[in-house]
């Protein structure tokens, strides 16, 4: 009983079974998605490279605990 609430050691946040390319590709996906967006809506505001900041580390949580 116990060891069914009992996550495994590969198990991460991510609602799928992954491998390291998958969460790579994921992590590159949101990459593009944020920066799309924020050439829609924040450009005028604050610099593109702000964007690459916040993708860099959300990638880097994907591919880390994914």
């Amino acid at each position: 009983m116990e060891d069914q609430k009992r996550k495994k050691a590969g198990d991460g946040f991510l609602p799928i079974h992954t491998n390291a390319f998958d969460r790579v590709f994921i992590g590159v996906v949101i990459l593009i998605g944020i920066h799309l967006l924020w050439l829609r809506f924040m450009e005028p505001a604050l610099p593109i490279e702000v964007a690459t900041v916040i993708s860099l580390v959300i990638g880097y949580y994907v591919v880390r605990r994914g």
